[in-house]
């Protein structure tokens, strides 16, 4: 069966090869070095027009694991909250927990993305009229801008400040980025929400009811009981959910959010006229980061099991 398929493999690998020669198709990376000659809207390296392809990917790559990281802290924080309430005594609370999950798992990622971006980031208005909590924290159309620390002969706090059409100074986070994370946030809490809820449903009752005899209090038996024997069991599908919260931010090109599909498989791919190395640089990438979250997940798996 191997050999089979090295054959078969080896024989797809030559009729590329034979017909990319053919039609004078340039092949191999080497244009990762030239320059990029467009811009990117959000960078977390320094970046320019000037910039190599492979910066460009770099720049991609960094936006990915952005959204991804932001995704995955707030999904599970309010996939918590969503899976004790759904656990409630209180019906009204375990009612609302059940009209979450089963409302927003079963609208489409993309609806909502688009939803958040054009319908919520779109109207919001312009910077000169922008909400705002304070003096310091400051939301509009062109994102979301907060205070940050920069370091310019020393450490100081940088507060957003409008000047002309825009604001200066601070963190600008892009609009894009906050549907994106706002969207993949609320869908993937009402599964991860479900996960939770199972590892907690499979605890033993008498274990509860021998935290209840010693006079623990209700959030006392959630972190000292339920938490640590519920981890031995969700972590493994929580990690599997991680994975496919990592490849749906993917679906951020569809509002111009400059992650892998947008800038490789896209930019980059029309740019260079080279499309099985961008499309095989992307998949390598995706399939490396996705084994970058399960090697962590069972890692953690392994700790708690001890």
């Amino acid at each position: 069966m191997l050999a089979g398929v090295a054959i078969f493999l080896a024989f797809i690998g030559w009729n590329v090869a034979a017909n990319l020669q053919r039609l004078g198709v340039r092949t191999g990376f080497a244009f990762l070095s030239r320059p990029a000659g467009f811009e990117i809207s959000q960078t977390l390296i320094p970046y320019s027009e000037a910039s190599t392809y492979f910066a460009a990917f770099i720049a991609a790559l960094s936006n990915t694991v952005l959204a991804t990281a932001l995704s995955i802290v707030f999904a599970t924080v309010l996939g918590f909250v969503i899976a004790l309430a759904r656990r409630s005594s209180n019906q009204l609370v375990s009612a609302a927990g059940v009209v979450y999950v089963e409302t927003f798992r079963n609208i489409p990622l993309l609806i909502q993305l688009l939803f958040w971006y054009f319908a919520v980031m779109q109207s919001l208005p312009l910077p000169r009229n922008s909400l705002h909590i304070g003096d310091f924290i400051f939301l509009n159309n062109r994102g979301l801008f907060i205070p940050w620390l920069h370091v310019n002969g020393g450490l100081a706090v940088s507060i957003p400040q409008l000047q002309g059409f825009n604001f200066h100074g601070g963190l600008a986070i892009l609009p894009e980025l906050l549907a994106v994370t706002i969207a993949l946030s609320i869908y993937s809490a009402a599964f991860i929400a479900e996960i939770m809820r199972g590892g907690m449903q499979a605890i033993s009752r008498g274990l509860i009811d021998a935290a209840i005899s010693l006079g623990l209090t209700r959030w006392q038996m959630i972190r000292f009981v339920v938490v640590p024997l519920a981890l031995r069991i969700i972590v493994p599908p929580l990690g599997a959910y991680y994975i496919v919260m990592l490849k749906n931010t993917s679906l951020g090109s569809a509002i111009a959010y400059p992650e892998l599909i947008l800038v490789v498989a896209g930019t980059i791919l029309n740019q260079t006229g080279q499309p099985i190395e961008a499309m095989l640089l992307t998949l390598a990438t995706y399939v490396a980061l996705g084994l970058v979250l399960a090697v962590a997940t069972s890692a953690l798996n392994r700790r708690q099991q001890r």
